[in-house]
């Protein structure tokens, strides 16, 4: 594994001493999926590039330097943990609406030394309420669609900020469906950027949104309106 982050970091112009961290990561996640469903990649090969290489190309499209950085629907903790270990000076939290992945997350980072990492159980919608605009960078790999994506997390980016949301490259329809929500978060597509994963063939992408105004008072919903009647 450490040969490909080696190869994939160096192909990022991203310092490769991190390598042998971020492995650590990629082997407790896969000895904690034994028992628990954080991810179906258990190649550590494909580990290496498809979750730590892909999240790692980021750092290369937004300036997580002294930043305040929020990862919604983290998961497994991607792509937030991969960013923290390869960029020390910024304040990670990880945002996950499952107890069991938090603490997961807690234990590991507790493990691995990471520091300046909170990882929060809450969903997204209600922690906004607590920490509205208080963010310079949201990133997210969740799953749901961008226009949902967006309401949990535009409202937790300051005026200024951004959210990087990753999504396949077969996503023109679901981010031409997201642009009057995003405008409605206060947001605005400043670029979409499609990007080859480092040693691998696969092509992702990544939405960059700039936050240009303040998302309106009445924006989160709760998530079963979110999810019923997505903003249009």
């Amino acid at each position: 594994m450490i040969p490909i982050l080696t190869e994939g970091l160096a192909q990022l112009g991203l310092p490769d001493g991190a390598a042998p961290r971020l492995a650590a990561f990629a082997d407790a996640v896969l000895e904690k999926n034994q028992v628990m469903n954080l991810t179906a990649i258990t190649d550590p090969g494909d580990f290496a590039a498809l979750h730590l290489l892909d999240s790692a190309v980021l750092l290369t499209m937004a300036d997580f330097h002294g930043k305040r950085v929020v990862d919604v629907g983290t998961g497994a903790g991607f792509p937030g943990v991969p960013l923290r270990m390869l960029e020390p000076d910024f304040d990670l939290t990880l945002l996950d609406s499952l107890g069991k992945r938090i603490a997961f997350l807690q234990e590991a980072c507790g493990q691995l030394g990471l520091q300046r990492v909170e990882a929060v159980h809450a969903r997204a919608e209600e922690f906004a309420a607590r920490h509205r605009e208080q963010y310079d960078i949201a990133v997210s790999r969740a799953v749901a669609s961008l226009n949902v994506l967006s309401e949990l997390a535009l409202p937790l980016v300051k005026v200024g900020g951004q959210f990087l949301a990753m999504k396949s490259v077969d996503s023109d329809a679901e981010i031409d469906a997201a642009r009057g929500a995003i405008g409605q978060l206060g947001g605005k597509i400043r670029q979409i950027r499609d990007y080859t994963v480092p040693c691998t063939q696969v092509t992702h992408r990544v939405v960059v949104i700039d936050k240009v105004r303040p998302t309106p008072a009445n924006l989160p919903r709760p998530f079963a309106r979110i999810k019923k009647h997505p903003l249009g």
